[in-house]
C-alpha cells in the first residue's frame, strides 16, 4: 500500500519521475517492514520493531565505512594464519588518526569479529566501497593494507595474494597496485642474494649463509674508518638481517 501511497504522492506533488521512483522504493521497503512486523520478524518481537526509515537505511548500507576498513583489516591480518600483535597496534594507530575520539572499544570488537568468522563478504564490501570512494582514496586504501601486511618487517605471499584480491574487487589499475607492491613486497629472489646462496639452498645451508655474511659484514668491523663507512656497513648489515627473517618467516624456520 506504501509504495503507491509515497510514488504516486511524489509524482503528483513534485511532476518528477524520479522522486516518484524513490518514494515506491521506500514505500516497498515501508511494507516490507510491516510485513516481517505481522510475521515477529521486524525486530526484537511485536510492538519492539525498529522504525521503518532505519530499516530502510540497514537495507540501503550493511556496513558503515569504519566497519567496512575494519573487515578488509582482518582480511590481510589473518591472511597468513596468525594475527600478530604489532598488527593490530598498526590497525589502531591508523584508527586513532583517521577517526580521533570516534574510534572507540566497538571498533576493536568489531574488528575482532571479523577476524573470528569463517569467511569475510569481500566482495560486498568492496562493492560498497567502490561506490563511495575515488581511485585516489582506494589506492591509499590498499597502501594503508599493505602497511598491515609490512608491520612484522615482511609482506608474505598469502598477505600480497588477498591484498592483490582487494585491490582488483576495489577497481585498482594494475599500475597502481604493482606501484604500491614494489613499495612493500620484498622479492624472494633478492633476499637468497643477499645471502649468497639460491632458493634450492636447505634450510641449514639458509643458516650457514646467514652467520657467514653477519660475521662477514659487520659494522665493528669498520668503525674506524669513520661515520661515513659505518653508517654503509650498518645499512648492509639490517639488509641481511631483513633478508633472513624473511625467508625465515617464509620457510617456517624457527
Amino acid at each position: 500500500m506504501y509504495k503507491w501511497i509515497l510514488g504516486i504522492g511524489a509524482l503528483i506533488l513534485t511532476r518528477k519521475i524520479g522522486l516518484a521512483i524513490f518514494g515506491f522504493a521506500i514505500g516497498s521497503l515501508i511494507d516490507q517492514y510491516q510485513q516481517a512486523s505481522k510475521n515477529g520478524q521486524g525486530g526484537q518481537g511485536q510492538g519492539t520493531a525498529q522504525d521503518p526509515f532505519e530499516f530502510y537505511r540497514r537495507q540501503s548500507s550493511m556496513y558503515d565505512l569504519p566497519t567496512m576498513l575494519m573487515a578488509l583489516s582482518a582480511a590481510v591480518m589473518k591472511a597468513d594464519g596468525k594475527v600478530l600483535r604489532i598488527e593490530l597496534d598498526f590497525v589502531k594507530s591508523f584508527f586513532s588518526a583517521q577517526f580521533g575520539k570516534q574510534f572507540n572499544a566497538t571498533h576493536l570488537q568489531t574488528l575482532r569479529q571479523f577476524l573470528d568468522a569463517p569467511s569475510i563478504p569481500l566482495q560486498d564490501i568492496c562493492h560498497d566501497i567502490r561506490t563511495r570512494m575515488t581511485q585516489e582514496v582506494r589506492v591509499q586504501l590498499v597502501h594503508y593494507l599493505f602497511g598491515i601486511a609490512k608491520a612484522d618487517g615482511d609482506v608474505g605471499t598469502a598477505e600480497l595474494n588477498v591484498i592483490s584480491r582487494i585491490a582488483t574487487m576495489l577497481g585498482i589499475p594494475a599500475v597502481e597496485f604493482e606501484s604500491l607492491r614494489n613499495m612493500f613486497y620484498r622479492n624472494v629472489d633478492s633476499d637468497y642474494k643477499i645471502l649468497g646462496i639460491d632458493e634450492k639452498a636447505t634450510d641449514e645451508e639458509v643458516k650457514k649463509a646467514y652467520r657467514k655474511m653477519a660475521v662477514a659484514h659487520h659494522p665493528d668491523k669498520v668503525a674506524h674508518m669513520g661515520e661515513e663507512y659505518l653508517k654503509g656497513a650498518k645499512e648492509k648489515f639490517q639488509q641481511i638481517q631483513d633478508a633472513y627473517e624473511a625467508i625465515k618467516k617464509r620457510r617456517g624456520i624457527k
